[in-house]
């Protein structure tokens, strides 16, 4: 039986959310009717998430794990996507700030035969929980130069869920080459370039403060790395690597 779906769940320091994470998974999996293949890729932890990832995977037979020296999440989900044998290869934040259950509705029969569906809080449908107004506004300035530098149209690029076909997963991310946060705006600037179908699902998303993401420090250095995807494309780094 071909194999559906591959969910690739990046972990970096996730000792304390990866039990919790395991347990939303396996009440997802045990209510399903097709094979799905989990994968989580610790990059470079400094606690017990190796350790605790590897535990899991000797109990359950649909977990595999992948460890990665250095840190950084595009590096993570690069390794994850490439290893995947699914037909639809889905990425997820370990926190499921979106219900792991709207995971079916990127997936037959809600939604099919496409290249690339990603979560989106900002279309019609999307609702958001709890997110303190100034994040939500940093998060629209910094979709806005997005925008601008990488990815025309669409209105939710960071949203941390994302569902890649196997052809389009194979192609754009063996041509990935930054490996911080704004891997993602990289990976989409490379679909649109290619030709790729993009949709936006709508999602019910939580705001977590636990979050690792930095508003300042980390806004910097993915415009740094944005400005990079274009320095990459205009030195023809991406086309030698079609």
């Amino acid at each position: 039986m071909e194999l559906l779906l591959s969910l690739i769940l990046p972990a970096y320091n996730e000792e304390e959310r990866l039990p919790e994470c395991i347990e939303k998974v396996e009440r997802f999996i045990s209510a399903q009717n097709f094979p799905v293949e989990v994968i989580i890729v610790e990059n470079g932890s400094r606690d017990r998430t190796l350790a605790l990832a590897n535990e899991f995977a000797g109990r359950y037979p649909w977990l595999r794990v992948f460890h990665e020296e250095r840190s950084g999440k595009g590096r993570a989900v690069r390794r994850g996507m490439l290893e995947a044998v699914g037909r639809y290869r889905f990425f997820a934040d370990v926190d499921f700030s979106m219900p792991i259950d709207e995971i079916s509705n990127f997936l037959p029969p809600v939604l099919s035969d496409y290249d690339i569906a990603i979560g989106s809080r900002e279309v019609k449908g999307a609702v958001r929980y709890n997110e303190p107004a100034f994040r939500h506004f940093t998060g629209r300035v910094f979709n806005w130069v997005v925008r601008i530098l990488a990815v025309h149209g669409v209105q939710d690029t960071q949203c941390g869920f994302k569902s890649f076909s196997a052809a389009a997963a194979e192609k754009l991310f063996s041509m990935q080459l930054i490996d911080g946060w704004a891997f993602d705006a990289e990976v989409l600037f490379l679909a649109q370039h290619f030709g790729y179908q993009i949709i936006e699902v709508p999602v019910q998303w939580y705001y977590d403060d636990h979050s690792k993401i930095n508003v300042f420090k980390d806004s910097w250095k993915m415009i740094r790395e944005l400005l990079l995807i274009r320095k990459n494309y205009y030195s023809g780094k991406y086309t030698a690597r079609k």
